[in-house]
């Protein structure tokens, strides 16, 4: 029991001062009676609950009178209002002596760093039956057992709580000294600035501008410009050499504090952790807290002096600067970002802009090429021939029981697809395919340039941990091949089975996702038979469109529907799997819900492009789904209805998600506050009564996380690249939607959001490597769609064999229905194919197949070629930003070469010596091997 107590305490990080050789040689703990403590809490209680509250409460007792950090208790400070660690400026001045001096001094008022929550309802304790009060009591067991276990790690807990009649909602405060920060800090391997450099900051729009003379609308001057440092990874027993040391306030910053204090609340136990009862996340997954967030600097509305008082916070910057909606043509302030917000969110805003900032030239060239199609809609001989046809051409009936029609009534579907099918379009697909490279090159470059500047160019390899649910989880524990340090791990083979069933269901899902676009390809088919028999000769004459859009829109609502419940599997099933890493387990994630999500979006309009109107057959013998037949393409060709698909799916989308973003945060804004103050009104507060910091940010809505907003882009990008050959004004959509879509996403994660805890990230992850199979399908799928889809290519035939101004084009379209057909019916008829008269392919369509598969094979091979070529011109990093690391890496090794061994056998030593410089009761410990835990 003792050594499974022991055990558990260790694995989390709480530091233990005494020795005790009796029950885990290397672990340290209080005392032996410290150890029964931990035991205890580490087992189910039982007994009533009034015994579990006294146990707790005389535990928490002992252990808050227990000396494990030297600090002041809270009764003996002079503490002020709460608030978050808000400050200006980054670590800067001169060096200190040493840590020691620090951490020997007095106490000061600490600032709250996190702030934890729940609701309680007194009137339910004696309402609720036997299960219930069973399962509030455990709840009420395991949040104080989690905060003992905080305080035993050294955390500072403060509770305020507002009470009216039946419910108190409870807020702790918590905050770290200045040890404990400095001892986590060199176990997370943390990043502190060395030597500070001239601002680099630089735009290549800016500076071009400024070399033309052009004044630059873009660019403002946004106060508060945080500073850039060499830096290099914390360690205790060097701390005089950082900048800044000499000022524990400012020393650590506001989202180093938060990185640090979440760490330790992910860790930390509040069960028996063999049940896996530990870290804050299974906390508020179980409804044990309500919420559990850092605090923001304080309000977003700027003072009453106005946007030039001389102390705004860090908040009120972002908004008056970044979050406005005033402000959608300025540059982003994503040092500013990144400082408030971590590196994650501020790489996510630096991608969207950048992305935003390459599709203006998509744009233009996209819009050209529709205006030149609106032009050559007037001009082209083709189209006025198919207009004036009158009844020329008889068409064969589109379904069994359809009349026949007449070409002419499609003049306007006609005129509506040379809008996009022409000449021009070829251009623009290979520009945008190319587009699509240079933008993920140029990337490349800008991420290697943040990743630099944001000092997490080597975060994924070295600095990034294991997840606390995978360290809790694992069955054993290895090296580390990189660090060399014992972590917990999982076996590769058993995490591929793993894999690999989770496989087969998404499989599952995606045949689920087929099957529904069968039924939209019947409910088409359907329709139109049914708006076809109406007996309204124009609504006949639309049947096909008809059915066509409100197949596109049923198809939206299946979208909408499949990717809410598919979200929640994949979560299960990546879990599952076991990722080692934050990292990877995003990564895994998000792969499965993009293939699921591909599939969703894409099915349709992949159908339209390649598949619709290619299985038909011919009059007499035509083809059937299901009894059904075969759906064709209108007379206006499948490119034009592609288009509308595109549209009704892309940009219904993003307006359907745009509104979401706006009108879902502010409802919940206003629920969560109106359900508060409520209670404070019955409370009796007074409606005008100032708010606590912690109590204003519980009213915002929790952070969800980037996932979503990296989906909507990259299925936006998707729209962009894979299907821009039929609808050239995509970009322009994209662009469009991506102003407001910026400045919305910050005014959300500024005003309405919680403050996310800062969390660090090397690059946008696998979303790079997504984008970058998405271009490369993009080139395919582009080059076929204008081989088969389009009429360029049967055009040019018939321009280079026949008549150079296309005269004739529409009946060299056209074949005749088999002379058993025309008997049957009495009467002769047209229909879009290059057949003989007996219903088989003749040598033109051979010609044009020929023709077309060529044209595939050149278009790829140029566009991958040149896009080859440009891979290698641009290289992955700017060649200053190699220097400067290999400046930093010098830096950094003059920092910390002394005469100690950075890797060498003596780790017991080196722990206890920087433990020393911190406090005489500050004593770390180490972690226990794998065979003391199974002890």
């Amino acid at each position: 029991m003792r050594v499974a107590a022991t055990a558990w305490a260790g694995l989390q990080g709480l530091p233990l001062p005494t020795l005790c050789p009796v029950v885990v040689p290397g672990l340290y703990c209080q005392d032996q009676a410290h150890v029964e403590r931990w035991a205890m809490t580490s087992e189910a209680s039982s007994g009533s609950h009034c015994a579990r509250s006294r146990m707790l409460r005389r535990r928490a007792q002992e252990e808050d009178n227990t000396v494990l950090i030297n600090v002041s208790p809270p009764e003996a400070e002079n503490r002020g209002p709460y608030g978050s660690t808000a400050h200006t400026s980054e670590p800067g001045g001169q060096q200190a002596a040493a840590c020691r001096a620090g951490a020997g001094s007095p106490a000061k008022p600490r600032i709250a760093d996190f702030v934890l929550v729940w609701e309680e309802d007194l009137k339910l304790d004696w309402q609720q039956n036997s299960a219930s009060r069973d399962r509030t009591d455990t709840h009420r067991t395991w949040r104080e057992t989690f905060l003992d276990n905080l305080r035993a790690a050294g955390l500072h807990v403060d509770r305020h709580d507002i009470q009216d009649g039946n419910t108190t909602v409870h807020y702790t405060l918590l905050s770290a000294s200045w040890a404990v920060l400095c001892y986590y800090a060199e176990d997370l391997r943390l990043k502190l600035p060395l030597q500070e450099l001239p601002n680099q900051a630089s735009n290549w729009s800016a500076e071009l501008l400024a070399w033309l003379g052009i004044p630059n609308v873009l660019l403002e001057v946004v106060p508060d410009v945080p500073p850039e440092y060499y830096s290099c990874q914390f360690r205790v027993n060097k701390l005089p050499r950082f900048l800044g040391s000499d000022n524990q306030d400012t020393f650590f910053t506001s989202t180093k504090r938060h990185q640090i204090l979440f760490e330790i609340l992910a860790k930390t136990p509040y069960g028996h952790e063999r049940k896996n009862l530990l870290g804050i996340h299974q906390l508020l997954a179980e409804g044990v807290l309500s919420a559990a967030f850092p605090l923001h600097d304080g309000p977003f509305k700027t003072p009453p002096e106005g946007p030039q008082a001389p102390h705004l916070n860090q908040r009120q910057v972002l908004y008056q600067h970044w979050a406005r909606w005033g402000k959608w043509y300025k540059y982003q302030p994503l040092h500013h970002v990144r400082r408030y917000f971590g590196e994650k969110v501020a790489l996510y805003f630096a991608w969207l802009g950048f992305y935003t900032g390459w599709l203006l030239p998509a744009a233009v060239v996209g819009t050209l090429v529709f205006l030149v199609g609106c032009f050559l809609v007037f001009s082209d001989i083709p189209t006025q021939e198919l207009c004036g046809s009158k009844d020329s051409f008889e068409m064969c009936p589109l379904c069994l029981d359809c009349p026949f029609w007449l070409l002419s009534s499609a003049c306007a579907l006609a005129q509506a697809g040379r809008l996009f099918d022409h000449g021009g379009t070829v251009f623009f697909s290979l520009f945008m395919a190319l587009w699509a490279v240079l933008l993920l090159e140029y990337w490349k470059r800008k991420s290697a340039t943040l990743a630099y500047r944001w000092d997490c160019s080597d975060y994924e390899d070295i600095e990034e941990r294991p997840r606390p649910q995978f360290a809790a989880s694992a069955p054993t524990t290895a090296p580390n091949p990189i660090t060399g340090e014992d972590e917990p791990y999982f076996p590769e083979r058993s995490r591929a089975r793993r894999m690999l069933a989770g496989s087969v269901v998404i499989v599952v899902m995606v045949a689920v996702v087929v099957m529904c676009l069968v039924s939209i390809i019947l409910y088409r088919a359907i329709m139109a038979i049914v708006v076809s028999r109406s007996g309204n000769t124009l609504l006949a004459a639309w049947a096909s469109r008809i059915a066509s859009l409100t197949g596109s829109v049923v198809n939206l609502i299946f979208i909408l529907i499949l990717s809410k419940i598919y979200v929640s599997l994949a979560h299960v099933l990546t879990r599952w799997e076991m990722h080692r890493t934050q990292t990877k387990f995003e990564d895994a994630f998000t792969l499965k819900v993009f293939i699921f999500q591909f599939v969703n979006f894409y099915s349709s309009p992949i159908y339209i492009a390649f598949f619709k109107g290619r299985f038909v057959g011919y009059p007499g013998n035509y083809h059937t789904l299901f009894g059904v037949r075969n759906e064709e393409c209108a007379a206006g060709g499948c490119l034009i209805e592609l288009a509308q698909e595109l549209l009704v799916i892309m940009v219904g989308k993003q307006v359907i998600n745009n509104m979401q973003e706006v009108l879902i945060p502010k409802l919940k804004g206003w629920w969560q506050k109106f359900r508060l103050c409520s209670k404070k009104r019955k409370a009796g507060a007074s409606p005008g009564a100032s708010q606590e910091p912690w109590e204003a940010d519980y009213e915002l809505v929790p952070c969800e996380g980037l996932f979503d907003e990296y989906l909507e882009m990259v299925l936006q990008f998707g729209f962009v690249t894979i299907f821009v050959a039929a609808c050239p004004l995509a970009p322009l959509f994209a662009l469009l939607n991506n102003w407001v879509e910026i400045r919305l996403d910050a005014r959300k994660f500024v005003c309405e959001y919680r403050r996310p805890v800062a969390e660090r990230a090397q690059d946008i992850g696998i979303w790079f490597h997504i984008l970058a199979g998405i271009t490369h399908l993009a080139v395919t799928s582009n080059a076929f769609l204008l081989a088969f889809s389009s009429d360029f290519l049967p055009r040019a035939y018939y321009q280079w064999t026949r008549a150079h101004d296309l005269r004739g084009f529409v009946n060299f379209t056209l074949a005749r229905a088999p002379p058993s057909f025309s008997a049957a019916h009495n009467r002769t008829c047209r229909y879009r194919a290059f057949r003989d008269d007996d219903g088989h392919y003749s040598q033109t369509y051979w010609n044009l197949l020929a023709i077309r598969l060529a044209f595939v094979i050149v278009f790829e091979h140029v566009v991958f070629s040149i896009g080859r070529l440009l891979d290698l011109l641009v290289p992955d990093i700017p060649e200053s930003v190699g220097i400067k690391v290999k400046r930093e890496y010098y830096l950094a090794k003059q920092a910390l070469a002394e005469n100690e061994a950075l890797f060498g056998t003596n780790g017991a030593k080196d722990e206890q010596h920087q433990g020393s410089e911190l406090s005489p009761h500050w004593t770390p410990f180490r972690v226990p091997k794998a065979s003391q835990l199974r002890q």
